[in-house]
């Protein structure tokens, strides 16, 4: 490959990431926000899935403080909007590990799938136990446990993508300085 097609390549997968860093924004804040008011409170966690892990009273407290008609809002987020942000932060975090990463970009991509895979799977053992809690005011201890431990796995892969990220940005800087030194 020439010069000139590696860097056309190179600024279409800058467009790209910055195209999709641009739609992640827009994404949170004129999406998930406001959807997510219905269900929000002043005080406390508004979402089990940003601690790292939970435990049956967490989970039951979350469901406590809510209305009915919070949990049906919170369900339908976990359907529909959550799945959407899980996709939209995977093609953001994905295309700047493709602009940074040349040689080993698929394998570097891994993290950010199994992160949306584990997050689309933990969203579905929170609406097993909204379901449980809705019908019968209990939760299981097993769809937690297993709810939770998709949780840490999900935010592990986040921190692990986030770290490639900084790795990369970091070694671009260093060649950045490197060939303006030669130069």
């Amino acid at each position: 490959m020439n010069t000139q097609t590696y860097k056309t390549k190179n600024y279409k997968g800058l467009a790209l990431a910055l195209a999709f860093t641009l739609a992640f924004v827009l994404y949170l804040s004129l999406v998930l926000v406001p959807v997510s008011s219905c269900f929000r409170l002043e005080v406390g966690s508004n979402s089990l899935g940003l601690s790292f892990s939970y435990t049956e009273d967490m989970v039951m407290s979350f469901f406590e403080a809510r209305t009915q008609a919070q949990l049906l809002c919170y369900s339908k987020f976990l359907q529909m909007w959550d799945v959407l942000f899980a996709i939209v932060s995977t093609m953001m975090f994905g295309s700047w590990i493709m602009y940074l990463f040349k040689d080993k970009r698929l394998f570097l991509i891994a993290p950010t799938t199994l992160g949306m895979v584990a997050d689309w799977s933990e969203n579905y053992i929170e609406l097993l136990m909204i379901e449980t809690y809705l019908s019968s005011n209990t939760i299981s201890e097993t769809l937690v446990s297993l709810g939770s431990g998709l949780n840490s796995f999900k935010l592990t892969m986040g921190g692990l993508t986030y770290l490639i990220i900084i790795t990369g940005i970091f070694l671009a800087l260093k060649r950045l300085l490197t060939r303006r030194k030669a130069n």
